[in-house]
């Protein structure tokens, strides 16, 4: 087959793309220039997309002996991840960059154009499983759970699966950095990149507040109504959290005091205690199924952030979205954040959380 292996210049794609090779496919190495402004050097483990990783991943397809080029989607990855990162926070929402790129430049932009231009297949290093089942190919966690990317990759409809391979994903990460070494990588001992790449310095409220400009506004106690503070921008909170709310601690009791709600349209800020905060009943819409949608109601594990934990669920197809009900009530849920749903290790599908409450 013709394999794309993307190439981020990290250790992780530098050894699946010398496995892809070594499989006996014919591979070229693409790095996807994401950024208008890239940076000359990585100032730490957060970003990515500089012209440093450019290099690296140039100097690791040199040593492969395979063809290398640099494709430029930084207008669309700033179309459809950033300005939809923005967005949804504006919107008072809480959304997951990393499933968006995920969906829309890696296994979409990048897929697309490496099938017009006669390749067969993609390869990334995710960590996660694709396994051919009785339906056709699944995608299935990694055998590390420590670095197990599936959530992350439960976007993926069942033809870009059929098009994607995952060689990492029966490998702990101290394996692929020796493995490096031993293939005399310079990135084996390269500092994973971790956050939100568009956001190296890891001050989200900063950005959006460059972006979006200050909104002041009410902070508001989600059971009284009673005004306890000010903020800045609703679009600098999400659910779930604590730090940073500059609450008039004057006006309240001794328990600490949690983002409960983003109401966008009052630019109103809702607090409350931490038994306001567990929810065991999401919804969901922007449907994405690995295979064949489950049909009627089905017993499932709901993963709800990307390094969360699996909860014993049940989940329902209503109309064009999803109900699933958790068994225990988990904290911080926010809208527009995604719950990705499992049946043992294999990934049935995702959605994007538009609401949650308790059932009766």
């Amino acid at each position: 087959m013709r394999v794309v292996a993307a190439m981020s210049g990290g250790v992780d794609s530098a050894v699946a793309a010398a496995r892809v090779l070594e499989a006996g496919h014919e591979v070229v190495g693409v790095h996807l220039a994401l950024s208008r402004s890239a940076a000359t050097l990585r100032e730490s483990a957060r970003g990515c997309c500089t012209i440093e990783d450019a290099g690296d991943a140039r100097r690791v397809a040199d040593r492969l002996g395979i063809p290398f080029y640099v494709w430029d989607l930084a207008d669309r990855f700033e179309r459809d991840v950033v300005d939809d990162f923005v967005a949804e926070y504006a919107a008072g929402r809480t959304p997951n960059p990393c499933l968006r790129c995920n969906e829309s430049i890696k296994f979409a932009a990048l897929l697309d154009r490496a099938v017009a231009l006669g390749f067969d297949a993609v390869a990334t290093g995710h960590y996660a499983q694709v396994v051919e089942g009785p339906a056709g190919r699944e995608l299935h966690r990694a055998v590390d759970p420590a670095k197990d990317q599936s959530y992350v990759l439960g976007v993926l409809d069942a033809d870009q699966l059929a098009r994607s391979f995952f060689p990492l994903g029966d490998t702990v990460k101290d394996g692929v950095r020796a493995e490096a070494a031993e293939r005399g990588f310079a990135v084996a001992r390269k500092p994973d990149s971790h956050d939100i790449c568009f956001i190296p310095d890891g001050d989200t409220r900063g950005f959006l507040t460059r972006r979006l400009g200050e909104r002041p506004g009410e902070l508001v106690d989600a059971v009284s109504g009673e005004v306890v503070g000010e903020h800045a921008g609703a679009h600098g909170f999400t659910v779930g959290q604590r730090r940073g709310l500059g609450i008039d601690r004057s006006r309240l009791d001794g328990d600490p005091r949690y983002v409960v709600e983003v109401d966008a349209a009052r630019n109103q800020v809702l607090v409350g205690t931490a038994d306001l905060l567990g929810v065991d009943v999401v919804e969901g819409a922007h449907l994405r199924w690995c295979g064949p949608a489950p049909v009627g109601e089905v017993a499932v594990g709901a993963q709800l952030r990307a390094h969360g934990a699996e909860v014993p669920a049940t989940a329902r197809v209503v109309g064009e979205g999803v109900e699933v009900r958790l068994t225990e009530r988990v904290r911080g849920v926010a809208p527009g954040q995604s719950v990705v749903l499992y049946d043992g290790t294999r990934v049935i599908g995702s959605a994007t959380i538009t609401g949650t409450g308790r059932a009766a």
